[in-house]
């Protein structure tokens, strides 16, 4: 797998340093000539009411001006879209601007000439843009190591703990766990009272969620130099730590009781939470439609649970999802458009519109405002407790978020990890001793086309 993506980051690469640089171009480039529009394209993941959501809102912007007519193009699951804009970019067709997920952003990020940096790009249209205007969790996972965004946060969501308040009343127990001894003591209880199952995590992704963000959220390294923050050679993983291993020890220890049931990154884990076979369930907030549409129970949704004792939880979950990115190699007359268009975006208006009707959180404060003043937090109280968990604390070092290049290829050499774990096959800490080695190796593939 590692060297597939590697194949992928040098089309990218070598692209960059053939391709003609667009950002000076973008600097103090024309409007439209009165009565010319400029046709822009954006290429995203987006189906099903996730592309009815932001269709709307491109709708929106286009009926608000004459200028520019945006359109949304479905490119496919998220690494599609990540391999289609490599291709597209190293054959000079690149999209205006294009939706790139979150494991993917150290690979466009290190494609220096691939993109325009998005705060370059609203500094030369003297449009507000700034840091700060993002929430603390989504800002700090896109941001570089001088505190400036290449890319604009936009779907961003986070992992939760979903729970169903109708089987742990049953069972007696009043409030869902707020640490993990606390969890794997709710197990027992729940199992003798007819409850096998205590627990699923995401499907796909829970080495996102029991790996980088138990990190985060409980304010442990994940890799050196600040998670890929600082520096791009010697990156080494610092998963085989105390706290990691515990954490996956206490998974098995689950698992070998059927108290704690995962299958697989192919198979998803929904309906094993809204069927009622597991009582609680760590997924990503922006299930929480699908959840409320499949559940035939009250459930809730609280903050995930923190490592006993540690002092420093819980500190701050950060985003997943994806950052919108502007591709260079456009005429210099789309950069104005590509700007205003993420303006609208990123707008009070547009952030509420998009968190209400999708399950992820507003990326900006004004979003969050905008939704508290209308009542929605108080009428929809799960929709906010992602939002508590971005902006718990502000981003440390450690907690800001994960740089690393290929991490779709550690993620994968960890979910085997977890795997192995699982399954009784390898002990916690035999299992993430060999994941920090591979994913090392792999960490240094990374190094050899990027690090200079």
């Amino acid at each position: 797998m590692a060297v597939a993506a590697a194949a992928i980051s040098m089309g990218i690469a070598t692209a960059a340093c053939g391709s003609p640089t667009k950002t000076s171009a973008a600097a103090a480039a024309p409007a439209p000539a009165p009565g010319h529009t400029v046709d822009l394209n954006v290429w995203t993941a987006f189906s099903g009411s996730l592309g009815t959501a932001f269709d709307h809102l491109v709708s929106q912007f286009n009926a608000s001006q004459s200028q520019y007519r945006v359109t949304a193009v479905y490119k496919g699951s998220y690494s599609q879209v990540l391999s289609d804009t490599i291709a597209a970019f190293k054959a000079h067709a690149a999209p205006d601007i294009s939706q790139i997920f979150d494991a993917g952003t150290a690979t466009i990020m290190d494609s220096a000439g691939s993109y325009v940096p998005v705060y370059k790009l609203m500094s030369e249209y003297k449009i507000p843009f700034s840091t700060g205007s993002f929430i603390g969790g989504a800002a700090s996972y896109y941001e570089t190591s001088g505190d400036q965004l290449d890319s604009m946060p936009f779907n961003s969501s986070t992992p939760v703990l979903y729970y169903n308040k109708a089987e742990l009343q049953a069972a007696g127990i009043s409030t869902p766990p707020t640490t993990w001894s606390e969890l794997e003591s709710d197990a027992s209880v729940l199992a003798a009272h007819g409850q096998k199952c205590a627990l699923s995590s995401s499907g796909a992704y829970v080495m996102w969620t029991d790996m980088e963000e138990f990190s985060t959220w409980n304010g442990y390294p994940y890799a050196n130099h600040q998670n890929g923050y600082t520096g791009i050679k010697g990156m080494q993983l610092k998963i085989n730590s105390a706290p990691i291993v515990d954490h996956l020890a206490l998974l098995g220890r689950l698992a070998s009781k059927g108290e704690y049931i995962w299958n697989g990154v192919s198979t998803s884990t929904v309906p094993l939470f809204t069927n009622g076979t597991c009582a609680m369930y760590e997924q990503s907030s922006a299930s929480l439609n699908t959840i409320e549409a499949a559940a035939k129970f009250p459930f809730g949704v609280a903050e995930l649970p923190v490592v006993a004792g540690d002092k420093a939880a819980p500190q701050n979950t950060v985003v997943g999802g994806a950052s919108l990115w502007v591709m260079s190699g456009a005429p210099a007359v789309h950069y104005r458009g590509d700007a205003e268009f993420l303006h609208f975006l990123m707008s009070a208006q547009s952030q509420a519109y998009w968190a209400s009707n999708t399950g992820y959180v507003p990326v900006t404060p004004a979003g969050s405002s905008l939704l508290s003043s209308q009542g929605f937090y108080s009428s929809h109280p799960n929709d906010l407790v992602a939002v508590k968990e971005l902006t718990n604390k502000a981003p440390t070092a450690d907690s800001r978020g994960i740089r690393l290049g290929y991490l779709p290829e550690v993620r994968q050499v960890e979910a085997s990890a977890i795997a192995a774990v699982l399954s009784g096959k390898q002990s916690a800490a035999a299992a993430v001793s060999s994941a920090e080695t591979q994913g090392n190796t792999i960490l240094a593939q990374f190094a050899s086309q990027y690090g200079g």
